[in-house]
């Protein structure tokens, strides 16, 4: 990157840039949360890793403005490691996963993306889209009736309040007036950020996983690490794709995969687990302008900020808040065009998307729903290809 480009990233559109990585961090936080208790470790753990990640790709990740968090769909594949040999092999298979996407960046990988079809990805956006508000609905179900006067109220800010006021993006004043609403009035029969979990206080620092250093232990992470790679880097691409053709850019997915496996060691050796690009936040934060690789810093130094100095203030935050947010990024990426005009584009691609959704949604995982997508979209080409070739054998 040149010097001019470079300082662009870091001079242009600042205020934008601010207050889009202080939004992306607001919906950061309840993800890494939960992301953790999905693989069993202490909360603490996905904050470590996203703040670490975060920050490494910042500086070197190859998409400017694409937000790099622990991640759901790697969280899952966490679970058995931790439950059957402790969380300092979850680290070690941390490390292992960077130095693996690493070596996929320096072998161009990324290349292989261009062989996902265009119903995948939008296959891909759209499970997403839904998996983001199926999780929502454990903050929704058997809730308070206050909780849903909120999430509404939420809603309304988000949405309303842009046609009068653009200086602030509108969530980020969502979670400021629901938190100073319930905290004014005395509302309890809310949840609020402290009652999910503890906030631990403290700064990530340096250790080294506590296991015994032989093949055994290698062959035990080895399986883990390649999972973890293949799902991180399959995101990761796709996140990518998507934000390039929403900012009309061509960005470096190699340099991005380089840039995600030395983030992922040093999440390892910072005690946190292995991430990748988060779609929902990675959307959120270029729709709310920021584009540059400054949005990114201040993600990480906001919850960084949010985390260790503000930590009473960030567990009085209303889930109401978050969930409205969350709940308008599931709007926000749904390809709503793919629904509404599904009689006008060919059955095909129709059917390609439809499966690649519908196994997301069954398996709620995104690497298993693409090449599910992939494979049936190349039998239906190679089918179609096989018709060709009989009618005109007919012909002839």
């Amino acid at each position: 990157m040149s010097n001019g480009s470079w300082r662009k990233q870091w001079t242009s559109d600042v205020r934008l840039n601010v207050l889009a990585g202080m939004t992306a961090t607001l919906a950061l936080i309840p993800d890494s949360l939960a992301f953790s208790f999905m693989a069993g470790v202490p909360p603490q753990v996905g904050i470590y890793a996203t703040i670490c990640i975060l920050l490494v790709m910042t500086f070197l990740g190859g998409r400017p403005g694409m937000i790099s968090a622990a991640a759901g769909s790697m969280s899952v594949l966490m679970l058995t490691l931790v439950k059957e040999h402790g969380i300092h092999y979850l680290f070690a298979a941390t490390v292992l996963t960077g130095i693996i996407q690493y070596f996929m960046g320096v072998l161009k990988l990324g290349k292989v993306m261009r062989f996902v079809p265009q119903p995948v990805l939008t296959g891909f956006v759209n499970a997403l889209a839904i998996l983001i508000f199926l999780s929502q609905l454990r903050y929704l179900v058997d809730a308070s009736f206050m909780m849903y006067v909120l999430v509404a109220v939420a809603l309304l800010i988000i949405y309303v309040l842009p046609r009068y006021f653009k200086a602030i993006p509108s969530p980020l004043v969502a979670v400021a007036v629901l938190t100073v609403l319930v905290w004014a009035a005395g509302i309890h029969d809310v949840t609020r950020i402290g009652d999910i979990a503890a906030i631990d206080a403290s700064l990530p620092s340096f250790l080294m996983p506590d296991i015994p250093f032989t093949w055994e232990t290698f062959f035990i992470i080895l399986p883990y690490a390649l999972s973890l790679a293949v799902v991180g880097f399959t995101e990761t691409m796709l996140t990518q794709n998507l934000l390039d053709e929403m900012t009309d850019e061509k960005t470096d997915k190699n340099k991005e995969m380089r840039g995600q496996g030395i983030a992922n060691v040093v999440a390892g050796f910072f005690g946190g687990m292995a991430g990748c690009a988060l779609v929902a936040e990675s959307v959120l934060n270029v729709r709310m302008g920021g584009r540059n690789r400054l949005s990114m810093l201040v993600a990480a130094l906001f919850l960084l900020l949010l985390v260790v100095v503000l930590g009473d203030l960030l567990s009085l935050v209303p889930m109401a808040a978050l969930v409205g947010i969350m709940l308008m990024v599931c709007v926000a990426i749904f390809d709503w065009k793919s629904v509404f005009k599904m009689r006008t584009v060919p059955a095909a691609e129709t059917a390609v998307m439809v499966i690649t959704v519908a196994a997301v949604v069954a398996t709620h995982d995104l690497a298993i729903g693409v090449v599910a997508g992939v494979l049936v979209s190349f039998a239906l080409v190679w089918l179609q290809k096989l018709r060709s070739v009989k009618e005109r054998s007919l012909e002839g």
